[in-house]
């Protein structure tokens, strides 16, 4: 099969049991899955896997090792699902299979069955509900959030042209949402080329709405027409009510389909839009909004939006009186009370807050800078009120004046010359705090979740704004200039540090297995997409987890108690830290590669696709997790970004009766047992409390938290940037009153088991 015989690329996913203990490597089977007029049709191989006949069999195991396979099938495809045979035959041990017929007349076969009834066009909003990831990210709960984030950016947008003052959001009882505006409403009179009401079009036509009318909206975060569409597509229900002229105007949809025309069911006093939609629990993986998740959202473009008031309210929540939790989100100074808000846990270098609005080549601009005596830079960038997680263009422009005019003004005043330390740029962001946030009339994001900025006029503008306002101030406070001068050169001389410690134990082949931690028990498997490492608390839980692993898969990292809080100490003390290094050892990531931020982490040799945290279930545990996910943060964000960090979650409980046994992993889950086979008594039940993972032996910490068919994973995902800074800084940082807050707010949330 050749490079120009692919035409589609379907993932290929491999799973391991724990290894059959016979001479031959683990046996696979493989599920071939051909996809034709919309039906599955399976059939199933299975082959003994011999990797010392591998380089030697017709460079079959190089494509099952491959991330990516492909056919020539057209619509049609082919997709091999690799997982473990259920039991041990030894009878059945033919090698690789030769070639490829089986899978040839399968093309053969798909080839002359492929004409223009295999063609499909997808009408109105079919497309959103067969392929959702393609327009919200995903359909987890990121994507799940994100359905309420596109109805209140509409409700934004009126704000911005200045029509919209109050925006109420409701999680309802029954986990639907309701977002209510007090703007112009959308329209409802007849729309000539659609023949029909033009909230309608808005509701159920792709690419339909005012943002693509420079007169109806100067700035926008939705300039694709396809937010409020998307939401009304992914839910089963959704209704809007409109109120406009003084009446009240109402549709409802179903699936994206509207349920009857355009009608008028009430007067109006006010103006405005309501919506309420209920998401599709078939198409979500998460059905549950999270309160936090909406709440720092919420705040966050209260802060962009000074003037705005945002209400959040669960109607899901009550206290003992009957009083639903709520909260009210209103910003006087924009994004100097948010600068201040994300560095409220950390020690200022001085209380100023170098702040600029203004507009540049057409570019509304407004940024508020902090520094702070931590170690870490802190930049959140937005454009129309959108997160660029991603930065672009408007990032690259700042970063850009921060270095020339901090470098111009050092250099002009002779502030380096007693350094003797050569500065680079990312000396000059360490202990930063930034937000950005510009508004720009035709954005160009790369792709609908919009992550990145590419409009190249921008970073001019941005550069320009920056450093005229930055260089005033130096000379303006010369005083707060020359602590951020020395700031910037003790940063250098720690990168310097940090440098030397790295390059004294950094190997230079992860790959090779030199250098590796003695500690680590690798796994035998080489590609990183099917590995995992396991970094377990404690030697004697190391001990069972090497013993119960699957040893092709899986790598063992034992680590000894607690390791350094890498939120208070430089970056050379952190890699002279003999855990740490072990862990970044181990997972083949290596730093300063990137001549223009030392800081940042390299993962072309990352050793393994998933990371995975496991102690035990009590409080040191979750504080060990909690100083293990400040390290990836601040050190490797990108590994919790991509999807690459979990936590494992050990069972609490063994419950037992007679030959009813069951792993319990919270209170409720061994109240359930007892109430099914104790009738509510836990007379006749035994109830083994696991105080650590110490406590299992290698079968039962393989069965529980170890192996993919039954382990519970937790994935650690970042929902917003600014508030992880947020929670990481106040939780782990030199502050002790934000964190004092936060646990009295918190402990009655909090099950310790004494």
């Amino acid at each position: 099969m050749s490079a120009s015989d692919l035409s589609y690329i379907g993932e290929i996913r491999r799973s391991h049991e724990k290894p059959i203990k016979c001479p031959l490597k683990p046996k696979f089977r493989y599920q071939l899955v051909t996809k034709n007029h919309g039906f599955d049709h399976r059939c199933k191989l299975q082959v003994a896997y011999d990797e010392s006949l591998s380089n030697r069999k017709s460079g079959i195991s190089r494509h099952f090792r491959s991330l990516k396979f492909a056919f020539s099938l057209g619509l049609h495809y082919l997709c091999f699902v690799l997982g473990p045979t259920l039991k041990e035959d030894h009878s059945k041990t033919e090698n690789i299979i030769e070639n490829m017929d089986i899978n040839e007349e399968i093309k053969a076969n798909a080839a002359s069955s492929y004409s223009a009834e295999n063609i499909q066009v997808l009408e109105g909003l079919e497309a959103v509900r067969k392929r959702p990831a393609m327009y919200i990210g995903d359909i987890s709960a990121k994507g799940l959030h994100h359905l309420v984030y596109e109805v209140v950016d509409n409700s934004i947008d009126e704000a911005l042209a200045g029509y919209c003052s109050h925006i109420e959001v409701y999680i309802n009882e029954d986990n639907s949402i309701t977002v209510q505006d007090n703007g112009r409403g959308i329209p409802v009179d007849w729309h000539e080329k659609e023949q029909r009401s033009a909230l309608g079009g808005v509701m159920t036509v792709l690419h339909a709405g005012g943002k693509f009318d420079k007169g109806s909206y100067k700035v926008s975060g939705g300039l694709h027409g396809v937010g409020v569409s998307c939401v009304n597509a992914l839910s089963t229900h959704m209704m809007t009510q409109v109120f406009r002229d003084g009446k009240i105007y109402q549709q409802e949809y179903s699936c994206g389909k509207p349920l009857y025309a355009v009608k008028t069911v009430g007067d109006a006093d006010r103006t405005g839009t309501r919506q309420q939609f209920w998401p599709d629990r078939t198409i979500f993986t998460a059905h549950e909004y999270s309160y936090d998740i909406l709440a720092n959202r919420m705040r966050e473009l209260a802060f962009l939006n000074a003037g705005i008031t945002i209400t959040l309210t669960d109607l899901r929540d009550k206290d003992e009186e009957g009083n639903v939790r709520t909260e009210t989100f209103h910003s006087e100074e924009g994004l100097k009370e948010f600068v201040r808000y994300v560095d409220s846990s950390r020690e200022h270098l001085f209380n100023d807050i170098i702040y600029l609005n203004t507009e540049k080549q057409g570019v509304p601009i407004e940024v508020a800078i902090m520094y702070n005596t931590s170690y870490s830079e802190n930049i959140h960038s937005y454009v129309n009120n959108i997160n660029t997680i991603e930065g672009g263009t408007h990032l690259a422009g700042f970063r850009t004046a921060l270095t020339r005019t901090l470098k111009k003004y050092a250099e002009d005043t002779k502030a380096l010359e007693k350094a003797k330390v050569e500065i680079a740029g990312e000396d000059f962001r360490e202990g930063l705090t930034a937000v950005i946030s510009i508004k720009v009339a035709e954005p160009q994001f790369e792709g609908q979740t919009k992550t990145k900025l590419g409009n190249s006029e921008v970073a001019g503008a941005v550069q320009q704004a920056v450093g005229e306002t930055l260089a005033n101030y130096l000379e303006e406070h010369p005083k707060e200039a020359k602590m951020i001068v020395d700031k910037v050169v003790l940063a250098a001389q720690a990168r310097i540090a940090a440098r030397k410690a790295r390059e004294s134990v950094q190997r230079k082949n992860p790959m090779s297995g030199g250098g590796l931690p003695g500690k680590l028990a690798d796994c035998s498997d080489k590609d990183p997409m099917n590995c995992e490492l396991f970094i377990v608390e404690g030697d004697s839980a190391g001990g069972s987890a090497k013993q119960g692993r699957s040893r092709l898969t899986q790598a063992i990292l034992p680590i000894r108690g607690k390791i350094f809080n890498v939120e208070r100490v430089m970056w050379h003390k952190a890699f002279e830290h003999e855990e740490v290094n072990n862990i970044i050892q181990a997972l083949g990531v290596r730093f300063g590669l990137n001549p223009e931020n030392s800081k940042e982490a390299n993962y072309e040799k990352l050793r393994y696709y998933k990371t995975i945290i496991m102690t035990d279930a009590d409080v040191d545990g979750s504080h060990i997790d909690t100083l293990l996910m400040t390290l990836f943060y601040r050190y490797m964000p990108e590994l919790i970004e991509n999807g690459h960090l979990f936590i494992a979650t050990p069972p609490l409980y063994l419950c037992s009766k007679g030959k009813n046994k069951r792993y319990c992993y919270d209170d409720a889950d061994k109240d359930r047992f007892i109430a099914e086979f104790g009738n509510g008594s836990e007379a006749g039940i035994t109830i083994q409390r696991y105080k650590g993972l110490g406590e299992m032996n290698p079968e039962q910490l393989w069965e529980t938290t170890m192996n993919p068919e039954t382990r519970l994973l937790k994935q650690v995902t970042i929902e917003n940037a600014a508030a992880a800074d947020y929670v990481f800084s106040m939780l782990m940082g030199e502050d002790v009153g934000p964190r004092r807050e936060f646990i009295e707010k918190n402990a009655t949330y909090a099950n310790i088991d004494a």
